[in-house]
C-alpha cells in the first residue's frame, strides 16, 4: 500500500488504515486548505506546497481506491505472491486474467509496474502500458530498459491510432484465433 513516495497514502494524509472514505475526503480537505499554493507567494514556499499538493492527491486517489477494493470483497494478496500469479497466467497467454491477478496485489513497486505494462501492452492497451512503465521510471529513473518499453509504448500507442492498423487488429481479432 504505498505510494511513489514510499508512505502509505493513509500516513500521508494523516489516517489510520482502517478509516472509512468520510474519513479519508475530510482529512485530505484539511490537508489541501493547509498547503494549497495559492497560500504563498510566488518562489520556493509556492513550489513546496505545489508538490505537497501533488503528494496528497497521489495519496488521497490510492487511499480511495483501496476502500474501494476492500469494500466490494476484493481479496488483496502480496505483491509478490500477485506478480508471480500474474508472470504465470501472462506466460501462458492468458493476459485478462494475468492483469486482474496483479491488480489484486496489496502494493506496487517498479517490477509490479513492468509486469503490468506488459500485460497491457499485450492486450493492445498501449497508453495505460506508457503509464505503467512511466511509473516504474519513477523507480529507477536511469533504467534503460524501462525507458525502452515506456517508448514502444508510446510508439505503439500513436500507431494504433492508424486506420490500417486497427484494420489489422480487427482481423487479428476476427480471423486470427480459429
Amino acid at each position: 500500500m504505498a505510494n511513489l513516495y514510499g508512505e502509505s497514502p493513509f500516513e500521508v494524509l494523516g489516517v489510520s488504515p482502517g478509516a472509512d472514505a468520510a474519513a479519508v475526503r475530510s482529512a485530505y480537505r484539511r490537508k489541501v486548505k493547509e498547503c494549497h499554493p495559492d497560500q504563498f507567494p510566488e518562489g520556493e514556499e509556492r513550489k513546496a506546497a505545489q508538490e505537497e499538493l501533488i503528494r496528497l492527491n497521489l495519496a488521497y486517489e490510492e487511499a480511495l481506491k483501496i476502500l474501494s477494493q476492500h469494500r466490494v470483497g476484493f481479496n488483496l494478496i502480496s505483491k509478490e505472491e500477485a506478480k508471480h500469479f500474474a508472470q504465470r497466467l501472462m506466460d501462458q497467454g492468458n493476459l485478462e486474467s494475468a492483469l486482474r491477478q496483479l491488480n489484486r496485489a496489496d502494493a506496487q513497486d517498479e517490477e509490479w509496474y513492468v509486469l503490468a505494462g506488459k500485460i497491457l501492452m499485450g492486450l493492445r492497451r498501449y497508453e495505460e502500458a506508457e503509464a505503467s512503465f512511466r511509473r516504474a521510471l519513477k523507480y529507477s529513473p536511469d533504467s534503460r530498459e524501462y525507458h525502452a518499453l515506456a517508448l514502444d509504448a508510446s510508439i505503439a500507442a500513436r500507431d494504433s491510432k492508424k486506420i490500417n492498423v486497427k484494420i489489422q487488429n480487427w482481423f487479428k481479432d476476427s480471423f486470427g484465433k480459429r
